[in-house]
């Protein structure tokens, strides 16, 4: 039985199915904060509080990638705790509107297209699953890395715009030689 589970996983390394994986931790994610590297401040996350980096799925968002109310889990079943909304549900960052570094801990480095970061509306509602009617669809920040392979660690500049009150920022890091990209959602409480 181990010898066919070793066969499987060099095979799948082999085969190009084994991808990078990594995740948003200063802003502290959704899914850092379900592990216990970021406080287990997240309740009842499920599988993510064990590989807050795998939040893996088709890549293309906004015009692709996961369905409407799948976003906060790449639309992974086994992180679909991910996806559940509430005001009160995700513990949440104070962040000001203006300039903040964005830093992903890589946990495998991967050949990469870009990152991208995108902001809820003001006037959103917090009590429905995140879709892209919620978002601003034009990234507020993004990088384009053209194949590059990235550091494990990974900080980049940007200017988070004028918002107030609970709003949520999807991270999007897309791979160059894959159909997937990983996607992390952080919790803010936005003051000016």
């Amino acid at each position: 039985m181990k010898k066919n589970l070793l066969i499987l996983m060099l095979s799948l390394f082999l085969t190009g199915y084994v991808y990078a994986h990594g995740y948003i931790d200063n802003p502290p994610s959704r899914s850092f904060l379900c592990a216990h590297a970021g406080g287990a401040l997240n309740k009842a996350c499920g599988a993510v509080m064990y590989e807050p980096q795998s939040i893996e799925g088709v890549k293309g968002f906004p015009d692709g990638g996961p369905s409407d109310g799948l976003i906060a889990s790449a639309g992974n079943p086994s992180f679909s705790e991910l996806n559940e909304q509430t005001p009160g549900r995700w513990y949440k960052v104070n962040l000001k509107s203006g300039a903040h570094t964005f830093d992903w801990t890589l946990t495998a480095r991967h050949s990469t297209t870009s990152w991208k970061y995108y902001i809820t509306k003001q006037g959103w509602d917090p009590n429905k699953p995140l879709a892209r009617a919620d978002f601003d669809l034009k990234p507020f920040c993004e990088r384009f890395d053209n194949g590059k392979i990235p550091q494990s660690k990974v900080q980049m500049n940007c200017t988070i715009p004028q918002r107030s009150g609970y709003q949520v920022i999807l991270g999007v890091w897309t791979i160059a030689d894959t159909g997937n990209a990983f996607y992390q959602v952080i919790d803010a409480n936005m003051t000016k």
